[in-house]
């Protein structure tokens, strides 16, 4: 046996010391990729495989041209990774460039980071008299943002105070202040992330990006790029905009208007809705359970599912879920059980939901007739009316910047503004969702959100969501089915 580690990514700084100024032609993840699609045809070892592409970076170029865009094996690009810092841009990209389920992103949190008055403004309004009102409408937001900031940490302060319970912690006060004083700030925000892809993904996210109507996101794609042409330029080609990513949603809702017939009927702001779950769910994550564990046909399975007695699935489903702790994932079988919620939330909520990224999440653009969101703190300290107020103005902007500028007019919403969201998501993954966001270091609103959900999936699939629930409660919920407590009730995090 031989086990090799190939590589790992290391800032570039480094990598620009280490092999000087166009000193070395092998520093690019490009030979990886070329031997790793070699390994199906070449008996050689895999690190034989690197050392001759090492040795031939131009041959291997050719290499992944050939095999990734001539014979189509697009995963040979999945090989070469890449980091980028992602700066002063807006919340509202920020959304555009976290749809792409398979990278990885840690984001500047509104929630644990106090905002300063950085803004974006749009280049598709720059010098035009929109400009000013757009200027004018976002400092009024964080010049409340700021107001409402002082006024929570105080009134979380006392609140802190009066409960004996509960320590004096000034970072957990300013954190609960800092979590609701931001749903007052506006989608053009400026934020930051990190970001981690790999070049099949980049490639189509450069190509989404340059299709895309808002001139900063296509300017993100742009310097993306830039980024890495050099680099890796043999597994990213294909990113110019197309019709595909241009023209199908404008064309599907052009459609759409002539289809849906506009009865004036009020909008319907019911916040969570399951809508679509697989019927008998509980007899076929059973069946599913049955067919992993025995030789005999699904069909077969899900036939001696439906004839056992909810005592004799329960069986199952428990031995299933026995040994689980409350940071294990549920098994894979209850990926065959799936649920689709019909959600309606704040952008704040949004951010973190957008999150999930396994599950299948699609949306319609932020839309004042949902109303906003409105912490209960705002309303404690007697803000409520200042609150509505500039949403209300910056709703007065949104139909300004509508009239003449559609693309534009959502970065001047607050992050209490809402949207539609349609979730559709497996069991197994519904699991984790409960796990993180109904747990009591949750934020309010997604905790609540989450909560209704799970409440509504036990309702038609007792049995499958039989342990659900957030890390907070995980020990009560298991000793309520076991009638003892779990192994481990807290992971014992290392000194």
């Amino acid at each position: 046996m031989k086990i090799i580690l190939a590589g790992y990514n290391v800032d570039s700084q480094v990598v620009s010391d280490l092999v000087g100024e166009g000193e070395r032609k092998d520093a690019t993840p490009e030979t990886i990729s070329a031997a790793y699609a070699r390994i199906s045809r070449d008996p050689r070892p895999v690190d034989e495989l690197r050392s001759v592409a090492r040795q031939e970076v131009e041959q291997a170029r050719k290499s992944n041209r050939k095999i990734i865009f001539g014979m189509g094996h697009h995963s040979v690009a999945e090989h070469v990774v890449f980091n980028f810092d992602v700066i002063g841009v807006s919340r509202l990209a920020i959304e555009e460039i976290e749809k792409f389920r398979l990278c990885s992103f840690t984001e500047k949190s509104q929630r644990y980071i106090a905002l300063a008055d950085e803004y974006v403004i749009p280049s598709e309004i720059g010098g035009s008299h929109l400009e000013k009102k757009y200027v004018e409408t976002v400092e009024a937001q964080n010049s409340l943002y700021h107001k409402m900031f002082s006024r929570l940490k105080e009134r979380t302060s006392r609140w802190f105070s009066s409960d004996q319970r509960v320590p004096d912690d000034q970072r957990v006060i300013e954190g609960m202040a800092k979590e609701d004083a931001r749903y007052v700030t506006s989608l053009a925000t400026s934020g930051q992330l990190g970001e981690t892809v790999n070049a099949r993904n980049l490639e189509l996210m450069l190509r989404r990006f340059a299709s895309h109507e808002l001139a900063e996101v296509r300017e993100i794609g742009r310097r993306m790029y830039d980024c890495v042409a050099d680099v890796a330029p043999s597994v990213i080609i294909f990113t110019d905009a197309n019709e595909y990513d241009q023209k199908t949603y404008p064309e599907l809702k052009s459609v759409s208007a002539e289809l849906v017939r506009d009865d004036l009927s009020p909008v319907d702001d019911t916040s969570v809705r399951l809508v679509e779950y697989t019927e008998s769910a509980d007899a076929a994550l059973v069946a599913a359970l049955l067919h992993t564990s025995t030789d005999r046909s699904y069909p077969e399975c899900r036939e001696m599912s439906e004839g056992m007695t909810e005592a004799l699935r329960m069986r199952v489903v428990k031995t299933a879920l026995e040994h689980m702790e409350l940071y294990d994932t549920a098994l894979r079988e209850f990926e065959y059980v799936r649920l689709t919620f019909d959600l309606v939330v704040s952008a704040s909520c949004f951010a973190q939901l957008k999150r999930h990224r396994m599950a299948t999440i699609t949306t319609q653009g932020y839309n004042p007739d949902l109303g906003i969101t409105i912490p209960q703190s705002v309303k404690d300290c007697d803000m409520e009316k200042e609150f509505t107020s500039m949403a209300m103005r910056s709703e007065e902007t949104y139909y300004a910047l509508l009239d003449q500028a559609p693309p534009v007019a959502p970065y001047v919403l607050t992050n209490s503004h809402r949207r539609r969201v349609l979730l559709s998501v497996n069991a197994r993954e519904l699991y984790h969702i409960s796990r993180l966001r109904e747990d009591d270091t949750a934020q309010w609103e997604i905790r609540d959100m989450t909560g209704r959900m799970i409440q509504l999936a036990k309702e038609v699939m007792p049995l499958t969501m039989l342990l659900a629930g957030g890390k907070d409660s995980y020990p009560q919920v298991y000793e309520q089915v076991y009638g003892r407590p779990p192994k481990v009730e807290r992971p014992e995090l290392p000194a």
